[in-house]
């Protein structure tokens, strides 16, 4: 568990590395499936939730790049103060391993689609056949420097 403090001049403060971090540095954490913990350098509370908040929040900032249209953020709005927040969590987050499972097992199926078809296989060859070269080439050159 990485522990990453954050200091009241904003700076956040990662003690495994003994390096001041950024948001970047932290979404590339949660990327690499790394666990941390972020709290506050004084009164020791825990702050992951508000920064990962900040990292969504300056995401969902590009339209582009947007996941939770408005008519969603609405919706989740409504759900706070019911008595079916706890549902909709445990929710959300089934729902959330679920999806990545399937993502999952169909780049797994893509993988193997393409590496059975006739393009796949002929890559397949080329590489091998390119192994080959770089071997001869290789053992042509020691020869020749050995002369």
């Amino acid at each position: 568990m990485i522990i990453i403090k954050k200091y009241p001049n904003r700076r956040l403060y990662d003690t495994s590395q003994s390096q001041y971090i950024n948001l970047e540095y932290i979404k590339t954490l949660v990327m690499q499936h790394h666990e941390f913990q972020i709290i506050d350098s004084k009164t020791e509370d825990d702050l992951t939730k508000s920064i990962l908040l900040q990292i969504i929040s300056e995401q969902e900032s590009n339209d582009q790049q947007s996941v939770l249209t408005n008519q969603v953020l609405k919706q989740l709005i409504r759900f706070y103060d019911s008595d079916m927040q706890v549902f909709l969590r445990m929710y959300l987050e089934q729902s959330m391993a679920n999806f990545l499972e399937q993502q999952d097992a169909m780049q797994s199926v893509m993988r193997n689609i393409l590496d059975t078809s006739p393009i796949g296989i002929f890559g397949q060859m080329f590489e091998k056949n390119m192994d080959f070269w770089r071997t001869i080439s290789k053992h042509n050159a020691d020869k020749n420097s050995e002369e």
